[in-house]
């Protein structure tokens, strides 16, 4: 039998059954090449990976029936995470930014906060736009409702509304997210047109 003993492979990202761990009695067998082996029993698949001095890893083992692959441990371990990390690089890590509004806000303040919101609507983010109201402000919560529209109509070719405005305990909310592109709607010298 396979002279190597592993405790069950598991690194921060990764849990894979190895060898004699692995569970299932019936495998569907990749080869070292890549290529299918077939379905085989796992005393036999633990037999193939002895013979050529690999281990046996349970790469799928929700599929039916588990899928192992045979491989130099080490290598495999490198190349896997080695692609987590491209696909860690690649994802775009895109955040939920909060702005505050209040019902009677000035225009200077106004305009402040909206250029916050297209400054994290051009880095991708979505953006959740709060109207705060305390006390007798409840009673002008159309004064919210003119404020997001406002922002809306401002920005309405450069962005998609995830969440309509509506009302959480005292804040009007409503959740925005560019539309892919947004980035390229700004002018060639980096400024952009709605204001």
């Amino acid at each position: 039998m396979h002279a190597k003993i592993y405790q069950k492979l598991n690194t921060e990202n990764f849990n894979w059954r190895i060898n004699n761990q692995i569970r299932a009695d019936k495998l569907r067998v990749i080869g070292p090449d890549g290529k299918m082996v077939g379905v085989m029993n796992l005393k036999e698949a633990l037999e193939l990976a002895n013979k050529l001095s690999l281990d046996l890893v349970e790469i799928a083992p929700k599929a039916n029936p588990p899928v192992a692959k045979v491989v130099e441990l080490g290598k495999f371990r490198y190349e896997e995470e080695k692609k987590l990390k491209n696909q860690k690089k690649g994802a775009k890590t895109s955040e939920v930014k909060e702005i505050r509004f209040s019902p009677f806000i000035g225009e200077a303040d106004f305009k402040v906060r909206f250029g916050r919101v297209k400054e994290f609507l051009s880095e991708g983010n979505k953006v959740r736009t709060v109207v705060r109201f305390k006390g007798r402000e409840m009673g002008s919560k159309t004064f919210g409702y003119d404020i997001l529209n406002r922002i809306t109509t401002l920005m309405s070719d450069k962005i998609n509304v995830d969440m309509k405005p509506k009302f959480i305990g005292r804040h009007l909310t409503m959740v925005i997210s560019p539309v892919s592109g947004a980035k390229k709607s700004e002018n060639g010298d980096g400024t952009q047109t709605a204001t």
